[in-house]
């Protein structure tokens, strides 16, 4: 179980988790990199918008590579179809 303490967007608390402490912390640093862009290149200043535009940026970023897994094994079944469907037709072919 892992412990981090986040101090971001003018607020600080700590939170406990079922993951390790390296693995929080390069999420509480990935997400940081995304607040500051925010607020470097946007007019949103306060940290209420920042947070929430930067929940949206992560979730499409996340529905994204979903989407992405979800084509790529549809394309694997289709690849399977068609591999078993040559194994028969070699098959058939060498039976002859």
């Amino acid at each position: 179980m892992g412990a981090l303490q986040i101090d971001l967007l003018g607020t600080s608390f700590a939170i406990q988790a079922n993951e390790d402490d390296a693995y929080l912390h390069r999420l509480l640093k990935y997400y940081k990199q995304i607040t500051d862009e925010i607020e470097r290149n946007g007019n949103l200043r306060t940290p209420l918008q920042i947070s929430i535009l930067s929940g949206i940026m992560l979730c499409d970023e996340l529905y994204k590579e979903k989407s992405r897994k979800q084509q790529t094994s549809g394309n694997d079944a289709e690849a399977e179809r068609l591999t078993a469907a040559m194994i028969e037709r070699i098959d058939s072919a060498l039976s002859l």
